[in-house]
């Protein structure tokens, strides 16, 4: 069931009706091409697959129950594949935040989970990272050896912390939406909130264009403790003519006070302008 009404809106029903899927014997071909699909679908971060990228050899030695499913995700974190959608293109932090979701199906909770993935890799290597993951009491109390890892938190939160449900909608931004495509590209999205140990509200999933990319959707409304605050706003600013090519492009930013937030972004969404980011100014 989804967990609150907007689920739809949130974009986490059709997730709703994916998690736990287990390899179970006696299986069919459809029960394992199911699991397959589910393992690629959340391994890769729902990014397309072309068949010529299939793991064939994997997905053999999981047909002849040479392999379990958690092997077979990890066959899949450590192949080529995966390493050239997020390793190659990923700053580390961004690519020990796809780890978690994608092998561990929750956000990072601190900064000493950041810290000790990136020693680990420094010290170890890429394989020991992915390993790390994948061998750890947490997978195998969530997971086992046979069900497939899926985003945990939406419909219960049983052995997890409060702050990971708020910062799980940051790195999920819908069941159609791809890890690769996402707006605000390969950055890092739970950097500042890692670093200051701090929660963040939870927006409304978004696809990848200016019409709905805008931070300012936020599923509950501001604390009174808000009206006193100071929020910065990042614009990314360019000027178009008719048949033209844009000849002005850059970033600008608006210190604006709380009880003027709302006014000034609706002059930047009329303007045509994009909003990048809004934030609580220090």
């Amino acid at each position: 069931m989804a967990v609150t009404v907007a689920a739809d809106s949130l974009g986490i029903g059709a997730f709703d009706l994916d998690s736990g899927l287990e390899l179970r014997s006696p299986w069919t071909e459809d029960d394992l091409q199911a699991v397959i699909r589910s393992v690629y679908r959340q391994v890769l971060g729902n990014d397309h697959l072309m068949q010529s990228e299939r793991l064939v050899s994997s997905e053999s030695l999981l047909r002849q129950g040479n392999i379990t499913v958690r092997e077979f995700v990890r066959s899949v974190a450590k192949s080529e594949l995966y390493r050239g959608k997020f390793f190659h293109s990923n700053p580390q932090n961004r690519l020990i935040e796809l780890n978690y979701k994608h092998l561990l199906g929750r956000a990072p909770y601190d900064e000493s989970e950041i810290a000790f993935h990136t020693d680990l890799y420094i010290k170890e290597g890429y394989d020991a990272e992915i390993d790390s993951y994948i061998d750890s009491q947490e997978y195998l109390e969530a997971f086992g050896e046979n069900i497939v890892p899926y985003y945990r938190g939406f419909a219960s939160q049983l052995g997890q912390k409060t702050v990971g449900f708020n910062r799980m909608f940051r790195l999920y931004r819908g069941y159609a939406n791809s890890d690769r495509s996402q707006f605000g590209s390969n950055k890092a999205r739970l950097t500042r909130e890692v670093a200051q140990n701090a929660t963040n509200a939870i927006l409304f999933p978004t696809a990848a264009t200016k019409a709905t990319a805008n931070p300012t959707a936020k599923l509950a409304g501001v604390s009174a403790g808000d009206s006193g605050r100071i929020y910065l706003i990042q614009v990314s600013n360019g000027s178009t003519k008719a048949n033209r090519t844009q000849i002005r492009l850059d970033h600008v930013s608006y210190l604006v006070p709380y009880n003027q937030l709302s006014t000034k972004l609706q002059q930047i969404g009329k303007s045509g302008d994009k909003i990048l980011s809004v934030t609580i100014a220090k």
